[in-house]
């Protein structure tokens, strides 16, 4: 999950730069690249207090170069402060959750991951970045039985991928297909998997 965060943040960073700050985000319409950058930038910076059990609000630079250079920082701090034991634990945001160092690597693995797909859809003719099933399911699972929990969505849905299963609740809503098309598809980005049902309650922010 280390490397992930490394591969992904390397795949956004490329494609926030070739867009250019102005440039709109289509997967966040309310965003532009400048402003995806410093809402990346600032989770990064933001878990490398909680994995240390500090936190802090870190606060971005407004400018494109400033910003860029200080993210350049918070991605070699997260690494320092995800790089040790995955289970020691580490402040959690969520009340009655525990939260360890390792879960932080997987959020951030997953986090920018998905954020990595919205700045290539800000290019005419981006890459087609696409997910190893291994690393898609395990985004499902940190999204239904992880971060859901945590952030007090109603999960009432059956998901079904060639390799796992999650049923939550009373299933209302059903979402199958390829790995990486449902791990899309739970996060609201463009996808090709069958959904029926309600998504909105599971919407993450």
């Amino acid at each position: 999950m280390l490397e992930a965060i490394d591969v992904h943040a390397d795949g956004l960073k490329r494609a926030a730069l070739a867009a250019g700050p102005s440039a709109r985000v289509p997967n966040c319409p309310k965003w532009t690249v400048h402003d995806l950058v410093t809402h990346i930038a600032f989770v990064h910076g933001f878990t490398v207090g909680l994995a240390v059990n500090r936190p802090v609000r870190p606060e971005p630079p407004s400018g494109w170069d400033d910003v860029l250079g200080w993210w350049d920082g918070q991605r070699l701090a997260l690494r320092e402060a995800l790089g040790h034991d995955p289970e020691a634990p580490a402040f959690s945001p969520y009340p009655g959750f525990a939260t360890t160092v390792g879960d932080w690597t997987r959020r951030m693995a997953h986090e920018t991951a998905i954020h990595r797909l919205d700045a290539e859809s800000a290019l005419e003719d981006g890459p087609e970045t696409r997910f190893s099933p291994a690393f898609a399911n395990d985004g499902i699972d940190e999204f239904l039985t992880y971060l859901t929990p945590r952030l007090g969505n109603k999960a009432d849905v059956r998901v079904t991928t060639p390799e796992r299963t999650w049923v939550l609740g009373e299933p209302g809503a059903e979402v199958t297909g390829a790995a990486d098309e449902v791990y899309r598809a739970l996060w609201g980005r463009p996808h090709q998997a069958s959904v029926t049902g309600d998504l909105a309650p599971l919407a993450a922010p």
